[in-house]
């Protein structure tokens, strides 16, 4: 069994926290590589590393004095040195970040020293080789990730070391030049190790015990997804359930790597076990369900639509003339409705009108705003009759109007719409009806 285990900012905020990690990764040999985040909060009013390392770079860049920002940063990670009992010294790594900073090394080198650190004194902590990520995550010279270059290299440098450590986030291009991920990135670079090593097991340590079947800000106690496919976890993730980074799927699905989303602080929870496919039927009819508001809906009305050749076609060519995409297109004989994110359309909100106009000549055009699309996802549905009648109950016993349904060809998600104001209340009826009163 080989593992690669990832660990987030919340993590590895303080030496308590390490040394929770430090126990995890000891009590299985099969832990052998490990991708740390930087420091996350230690309490709700703390400041992120990577957060203090952007401010930090910033004044450096207006010519301010940033000595005493860079020694708080320093003092951040010499807490954890001391709490650890660690005889380890980070001082010619900051002399190295002060002189960079001075020479404006650039915004993406100061986010990714958080990792670089955290790497550092993980590595020294656990007795692992230290490997930057600079050495083995390739980018090309427009910043682009290289991803079959950078599997060659990572598999190369890895195969030689039976124990090691490498920092999330980020990489470099050939000439060195250090470019990080987006925010989160630290889970692709877990996804590249998994896939670099052949790994059995990709383990993903956050502060949460894996995917909850709904936001628990909105249902208070949630319930857990055991296990999850790849395919539902897109369709929850589109529609805004957020605890592993989208593109870190795509590696280890390509390589047939299981993913597990455990919590730090609960390391005897098993988590949820992310799937290509799996028998394993789910709990519940339902493997989650996710929402998201902002969205504002334009129905364009037309006698003998149906029979008008390339209709749609023109309507959906004026809102990509005007950079917007859409989200869903129901339609019916004489009408079609377009689903699109409000803050988008209203950039745009007159050129489209008037080009719609021009290109069809409707009979009329209606606009509604603050409408939520919410997402019921689970491989269960497939094969379990009236699941569409139960949601049709759930929010008409919730006094909730539905603006629009509509179910995907694959019959795993069937997504509703809203009023904003019934968002919340909506998915508290749904989630009752299929978790709370499951048949």
């Amino acid at each position: 069994m080989k593992k690669v285990v990832k660990f987030g900012g919340s993590s590895l905020a303080s030496a308590e926290q390490f040394k929770k990690v430090g126990n995890i990764i000891r009590a299985e040999e099969s832990r052998r590589y490990v991708v740390p985040s930087a420091p996350g909060k230690r309490f709700s009013a703390d400041t992120k590393v990577t957060d203090m390392l952007y401010g930090c770079y910033a004044a450096a860049e207006n010519g301010e004095d940033f000595t005493e920002k860079l020694a708080a940063i320093k003092d951040r990670y010499q807490e954890i040195i001391d709490g650890l009992g660690l005889k380890f010294s980070l001082d010619e790594d900051f002399e190295v970040i002060r002189k960079n900073f001075s020479e404006k090394a650039g915004s993406n080198y100061a986010a990714s020293r958080g990792e670089f650190l955290n790497g550092k004194i993980m590595a020294a902590y656990l007795g692992f080789e230290f490997i930057d990520a600079a050495e083995v995550v390739r980018f090309d010279e427009n910043g682009d990730f290289q991803s079959e270059i950078t599997n060659e290299i990572m598999s190369a440098r890895l195969e030689k070391a039976k124990n090691a450590v490498i920092p999330g986030f980020y990489g470099a291009t050939e000439e060195g030049r250090v470019i990080t991920f987006s925010r989160g990135g630290s889970d692709i670079t877990g996804s590249l190790v998994a896939r670099a090593v052949n790994a059995d097991l990709y383990e993903n340590w956050t502060d949460v015990s894996g995917f909850l079947i709904a936001d628990p800000r909105i249902v208070k106690g949630s319930k857990s997804i055991e296990t999850i496919t790849y395919k539902e976890l897109r369709e929850l993730s589109y529609m805004g359930a957020s605890v592993l980074h989208e593109d870190a799927i795509f590696p280890v699905r390509r390589a047939g790597i299981p993913i597990n989303i455990r919590n730090t602080n609960a390391p005897a929870d098993k988590g949820t076990l992310i799937v290509e496919a799996t028998c394993c039927q789910p709990k519940y009819t339902i493997t989650g369900i996710a929402g998201t508001d902002g969205f504002a809906a334009i129905t364009i009305e037309k006698a003998m639509m149906n029979s008008e050749v390339g209709f749609c076609r023109k309507v959906l060519q004026v809102f990509e003339d005007n950079g917007v995409s859409i989200e869903h297109m129901p339609s019916g004989i004489d009408t079609m409705t377009i689903f699109v994110h409000k803050d988008k359309f209203e950039e745009k909100e007159q050129q489209i009108l008037a080009g719609i106009h021009k290109a069809v000549d409707p009979d009329h055009i209606e606009l509604e705003s603050d409408l939520a699309l919410i997402a019921i996802v689970g491989r269960g549905m497939k094969s379990t009759r009236g699941t569409a009648g139960r949601i049709f109950s759930a929010l008409a016993h919730a006094h909730i109007n539905v603006k629009m349904i509509d179910q995907g060809s694959s019959e795993l998600n069937i997504i509703v719409g809203v009023r904003h104001d019934d968002f919340k209340n909506a998915i508290k009826a749904l989630y009752e009806i299929f978790v709370l009163t499951q048949i």
